[in-house]
């Protein structure tokens, strides 16, 4: 299905159910068969790792903290020397960063956070239970022994487990792999994902009427991109089968995921699958009970997987987050997350036809009494604008058989913002 040919909803909605097609979880099965996790590793230092997925379980090659220290500002002392006393001398000054040193007998030696507990220093008496004169510190409160002190290994012991395996290093974990001295780790290869359009409608820059800009491709490339891949924009395609499977040729050495838009519904431009089997690939599925995005394909092609998206633009957006994002966290090693895993209710009143599950925009506007979000649900299920998106917070899901949603009712949706998560 090409966008020229779709002014209003998907055209592929218009067609009557068929029980070949897959349920939106077949489908996902059906995808995630055709990839595998990728093995290639390679090290990186913690300045490329954001993004990436760790290749094996990262241990602490030493306890943390390294050395006792001081977990207050205040002033180290020895507690047998505070019997009968209320004030100590001061000899001295230790701050983070500084050499180990000894406390002498019968002083106090002032100390900030972090510094390195001063030999012989059973407590550090925080700054407000003393007063500072300078050459000598009162103690207003007697302190027990270990206090304030932050001991060597208290926090984690050599060889921790800090990450696991397969996972995708964010900033948080990349200031955990600094604090342990870590400066370079083993992680995976980035999926290689290929990215085309077809139709001869579709053109980049000056166009003559009866031509649109091509909206699938850069919106995937950024999606791909967004989700850790590294991307290659093939171009645009025409309403050709054999250029389609010329183009096809050989290139699957190069790529994990090859991604299309367009030509893979039941028109008679829609070549799609044709020039996959031509150039040697396989389908393994077609056609899925979902709203927008019906005509979804799953194949092979060599070594590579190669997912046939629609080509109305909102229809695009929903296949890449059912289908595609959870094939790339497979390639990456991880496990691919629900796609709503958020619940929420809705604050509309909906009547749709059943029969295929459904995804559209949605806006939170408020929160139940219950803490649920409310969602206001955006655009009239037209798979060929991308309007809705603009003002949309995530995307919600109705499944196959609802067929009346009332304000108040249960729904589940993925919000843009989920977890750091793609949108």
């Amino acid at each position: 299905m090409h966008m020229a040919r779709v002014t209003g909803g998907c055209g592929c909605d218009s067609l009557s159910h068929s029980a070949d097609m897959m349920s939106v979880p077949d489908a996902l099965d059906r995808a995630l068969a055709q990839v595998a996790p990728i093995t290639d590793t390679r090290s990186v230092s913690l300045a490329d790792a954001l993004g990436r997925t760790t290749a094996k379980a990262v241990a602490a090659p030493e306890a943390m903290p390294f050395f006792d220290n001081s977990a207050m500002d205040g002033f180290a002392v020895r507690v047998a020397d505070l019997e009968g006393r209320c004030c100590l001398p001061i000899a001295g000054t230790v701050a983070a960063g500084d050499a180990p040193i000894t406390l002498p007998e019968g002083t106090a030696l002032r100390i900030f956070t972090g510094a390195p507990l001063p030999a012989g220093a059973d407590a550090v008496v925080m700054i407000e239970a003393c007063v500072d004169k300078t050459h000598k510190v009162h103690i207003e409160r007697a302190p027990a022994l270990g206090d304030n002190i932050r001991r060597a290994g208290s926090d984690q012991a050599a060889g921790q487990q800090l990450l696991l395996a397969g996972t995708r290093i964010a900033a948080h974990h990349i200031g955990l792999l600094a604090a342990n001295g870590i400066e370079r780790i083993n992680v995976t290869r980035r999926p290689r994902v290929a990215v085309f359009s077809t139709g001869d409608e579709l053109r980049s820059g000056v166009r003559t009427l009866g031509q649109i800009p091509d909206a699938n491709r850069p919106m995937l490339l950024a999606l791909a991109q967004q989700a850790g891949t590294e991307t290659t924009d093939l171009g645009i395609l025409p309403d050709d089968a054999a250029a389609t499977a010329a183009a096809l040729d050989g290139i699957c050495e190069h790529y994990d995921l090859i991604l299309s838009s367009g030509a893979v519904s039941m028109g008679g431009k829609d070549h799609i699958r044709d020039a996959l089997t031509a150039a040697g690939g396989t389908v393994h599925g077609w056609r899925v009970e979902l709203k927008p995005g019906k005509p979804v394909m799953f194949g092979t092609l060599g070594s590579a997987a190669f997912t046939g998206l629609p080509g109305n633009p909102f229809a695009v957006h929903v296949g890449f987050h059912m289908f595609v994002l959870p094939q790339i966290m497979r390639l990456m090693g991880i496990e691919a997350k629900p796609f709503a895993p958020v619940p929420a209710v809705a604050g509309f009143d909906w009547t749709r036809k059943p029969g295929r599950a459904e995804v559209f925009p949605v806006r939170l506007v408020a929160y139940d009494e219950q803490g649920l979000p409310v969602l206001q649900r955006l655009g009239q299920s037209v798979s060929a604008t991308l309007l809705p998106l603009g003002t949309a917070d995530g995307l919600a899901i109705v499944p196959a058989g609802t067929t009346e949603i009332t304000t108040g009712a249960r729904l589940f949706w993925r919000p843009f913002c989920h977890n750091g998560d793609v949108s």
